[in-house]
């Protein structure tokens, strides 16, 4: 009996044993597969992330390169050289005359066209090379051409202007002379060139200071104005005796005053007129420079053609989403 007893004993510790053994077995088969699953699904969350991720960058992209609204197109007054140069190379002029849009916005000199377009996302302007600010605006292609001295020099970049000082020789005193054989010297050429200006010649001969005295008046454009300044600066450390007046009223004043002897010297950002010249005005021209087509830095436009830019200035398009 006894023996029966602990036979049944010994089966019973055998049966708990394999039993035990099973269950262990059957968790790390278990752990195994739960550990399988998750090492299969992580892949696909990453491929799941990476997926959104591209997605929100097209969106983004997308939103980058659109953009819409009323375009604010910014002018310079009637008079201004740099209109008068702008509208006649962009075919804004035709035989009807000058076609701005009526809905222009009108500003008066160079530093408020561009504080304009700074402060606006929807406006578009133009202003002279040599005062253009890329912190504060952003210049645009014109028909593929980036602005700048060197696309001006080989003849690329389609708006380009010349910067002209006017004068009658009757009415131009030996300082008068002095003065533009110094802008016209080696060491004025430099100047231009150093303030982003094309200088007329590159072979112009070394300045001597004649010792002058006496007072000189110059008036005219706002976009040849602070180049002129810095050229009056200039030439009076040489000549300390001389006071240079320098007044920024527009191309159009600039001519008129030369003409009526109002000032000795006037500066206009354009070419001289036929009849500007048959009342007796020298033109000289100084240098060159180009005319940026401005916009604000937050818009995505890069480059706009020839006719779009003129078709926004008549008014033809008014819409920034026209421009596709």
């Amino acid at each position: 009996m006894k023996k029966i007893l602990a036979l049944m004993l010994a089966l019973t510790l055998v049966l708990g044993l394999a039993a035990c053994a099973g269950n262990n077995d059957q968790s790390e088969t278990n752990q195994t597969e739960t550990n399988q699953t998750e090492d299969t699904a992580a892949p696909e969350t990453g491929d799941e992330t990476a997926a959104d991720a591209e997605t929100d960058a097209e969106t983004e992209g997308d939103t980058a390169a659109a953009m819409s609204g009323p375009i604010t197109v910014i002018s310079r007054e009637e008079g201004s050289g740099t209109r008068g140069a702008f509208v006649e190379l962009m075919g804004v002029e035709t035989d009807e005359g000058d076609m701005t849009t009526v809905d222009a916005e009108i500003a008066n000199s160079t530093s408020l066209v561009q504080s304009t377009v700074a402060g606006n996302s929807n406006a578009i302007g133009y202003i002279s090379l040599g005062s253009y600010d890329a912190s504060a605006v952003k210049a645009v292609k014109v028909d593929g051409v980036e602005v700048s001295v060197d696309t001006i020099k080989a003849g690329d970049y389609a708006v380009s202007r010349p910067f002209v000082v006017c004068y009658k020789e009757e009415n131009l005193s030996e300082l008068g002379k002095d003065f533009v054989s110094y802008i016209m010297s080696a060491e004025g050429q430099a100047i231009l060139s150093e303030e982003g200006y094309i200088a007329a010649d590159d072979a112009a001969e070394s300045y001597t200071a004649a010792g002058l005295s006496g007072n000189l008046s110059i008036n005219g454009s706002t976009s040849v104005g602070p180049v002129m300044e810095v050229l009056a600066e200039a030439y009076k450390a040489l000549n300390p005796d001389v006071v240079i007046d320098v007044q920024q009223t527009g191309s159009g004043t600039g001519i008129t005053s030369a003409i009526d002897g109002s000032c000795e010297i006037g500066m206009s950002s354009r070419a001289l007129k036929d009849e500007e010249i048959a009342e007796g005005l020298v033109p000289v021209t100084i240098a060159l420079d180009g005319i940026a087509v401005i916009v604000n830095q937050q818009n995505p436009v890069e480059d706009l053609t020839s006719e779009q830019i003129q078709k926004i200035y008549i008014g033809e398009i008014t819409d920034w989403s026209q421009l596709g």
